[in-house]
């Protein structure tokens, strides 16, 4: 009986360690820092030279980040239906944190499902369009409202047609996944974004 006891803990005791394996494995990468090697994937230039916020996807097909010159770009990279699904983390610049708008930081990341978002600001991104900018303290997202306009969402309630521009069907939010008919819209974005700007 001891026996049957003492193997009944020991079995429990490698199931729950097998439990915490997995969830340590599923754990996301951390972001990495930007350096001069972050090339922008939609712009094809250095993501350092651009003001405002920028994001970084990490992809389990891929050793290095995936970096945009905007928070807004790394966003719509998520909605466009030819870019990879493998996404393991994403993550934007932490304005909350940020020394200037002119330099975000290289180091200050903030998950972007976690992040409070500021739409609809004067402030312009990377490449000269609308930004998503993104904090990871909501009362600083609202002061920063309250001094150069917008409001503040969370990741999921980004409006797509706000992230893809004109190109896209006026349609719910982030998570939302596009009709077919959405998708033939879509696939352009955001090079024809409503700015007109390629980012």
């Amino acid at each position: 009986m001891r026996k049957t006891i003492l193997l009944t803990a020991f079995a429990a005791a490698l199931a729950l360690s097998g439990c915490k394996d997995d969830r340590t494995a599923e754990a996301p990468p951390p972001p990495q820092g930007m350096t001069d090697a972050a090339i922008g994937h939609y712009c094809g230039m250095n993501v350092l030279e651009h003001t405002g916020p920028k994001g970084q996807i990490i992809l389990a097909s891929r050793k290095d980040p995936v970096w945009f010159s905007s928070a807004r770009d790394a966003i719509s990279f998520t909605l466009l239906p030819e870019e990879p699904k493998d996404i393991r983390a994403i993550y934007v610049s932490d304005m909350a944190k940020a020394p200037s708008w002119d330099k975000p930081g290289a180091n200050n990341w903030v998950d972007a499902k976690q992040a409070s978002f500021v739409i609809g600001s004067r402030r312009q991104g990377g490449m000269g369009g609308d930004e998503a900018v993104p904090f990871s303290d909501r009362s600083a997202a609202e002061k920063f409202v309250a001094e150069n306009g917008g409001r503040v969402v969370a990741f999921a309630e980004v409006p797509k047609d706000y992230v893809l521009g004109a190109t896209a069907e006026m349609t719910g939010a982030v998570e939302e996944k596009p009709s077919p008919a959405e998708q033939q819209h879509d696939h352009a974005a955001p090079a024809a974004a409503k700015d007109g700007h390629a980012h």
